[in-house]
């Protein structure tokens, strides 16, 4: 079963583990939205490592605006962000 589903709301966690990781630094605190789900894949942190990157993790696209990460952006505010970010990274918004 799927932590999230299409258009829920969710904030990247704002962590910042040592080591090898695939969570920008300049996306962690901010919200997006998720986008779609991409599927179940080894997890690539571990795998850095030289783990066998189970258990799998659940990877999805979200959807963040450029003004939410850029404060003084000056583009339309319909412009966009859609990165891949693994579940363990994200954080359900309110209902």
């Amino acid at each position: 079963m799927m932590m999230f589903s299409v258009g829920d709301r969710v904030r990247i966690k704002d962590s910042h583990p040592p080591g090898h990781r695939r969570t920008p630094y300049y996306v962690r605190g901010k919200t997006g939205v998720v986008e779609r789900y991409c599927g179940d894949f080894k997890n690539p942190e571990e795998l850095a490592y030289g783990f066998d990157g189970t258990p799998k993790r659940e990877l999805y696209r979200v959807r963040i605006t450029q003004t939410e990460l850029w404060p003084d952006y000056e583009g339309s505010d319909s412009d966009t962000l859609d990165l891949e970010i693994y579940d363990h990274w994200l954080e359900k918004i309110g209902e």
